[in-house]
């Protein structure tokens, strides 16, 4: 859990970020924005890239803590794949311009850094992955499509989100979150 403090440099960050871009965003505008000093951004940050990595961080932790807490149902695979769905999407939607700024500024991670983030999303992938293929071994899913080609579908699906969705259009993160459900398991279908 962050500080109040730390928490206001995060949000004036994403703002920031997403409004104007990681280049064109100085420490000090961050520093401004969040009604702080640069002593206490610097406290909790060692650099830009550390606060834009956090960002992430904190979408990503969240994310898994609550796959993990789906799968830790025993719910059939179908009722798993819907709420992972239902929380991966809303989640991203919820918090597009966090998503937004992590996707669009990626590449600026270090090798460290992105080590992180592929194990971290190779480790969503194999739980979600895992998921289907013993929904598919159990005959509850159709295995006509690879069960690997399904959880790219599906997240790939999502990982666009930030591309398109706006908080103020015609779909809640709701709706959008049970249309991207139906439509996976549709696909899913025995």
């Amino acid at each position: 859990m962050s500080s109040t403090t730390e928490q206001k440099i995060i949000d004036a960050a994403v703002r920031l970020f997403a409004s104007q871009g990681y280049d064109a965003t100085s420490v000090q505008e961050i520093v401004n924005a969040a009604g702080i000093t640069k002593g206490a951004l610097y406290h909790y940050f060692r650099s830009k890239d550390d606060l834009l990595f956090e960002i992430y961080r904190l979408l990503i932790t969240a994310q898994a803590a609550d796959m993990d807490r789906i799968i830790g149902l025993g719910l059939p695979a179908g009722e798993t794949v819907r709420e992972i769905l239902a929380s991966l999407v809303s989640s991203t939607a919820e918090r597009v311009d966090e998503t937004a700024v992590f996707v669009r500024e990626l590449h600026r991670l270090g090798e460290e850094r992105m080590t992180d983030f592929r194990a971290e999303r190779r480790r969503y992938h194999e739980t979600f992955l895992a998921v289907v293929e013993k929904g598919q071994a159990d005959g509850e899913f159709s295995s006509l499509v690879p069960a690997d080609t399904v959880v790219r579908i599906a997240l790939g699906v999502v990982n666009q989100l930030p591309m398109w969705f706006r908080p103020d259009g015609s779909k809640t993160p709701g709706q959008l979150a049970g249309e991207i459900g139906d439509f996976v398991l549709a696909g899913l279908a025995a």
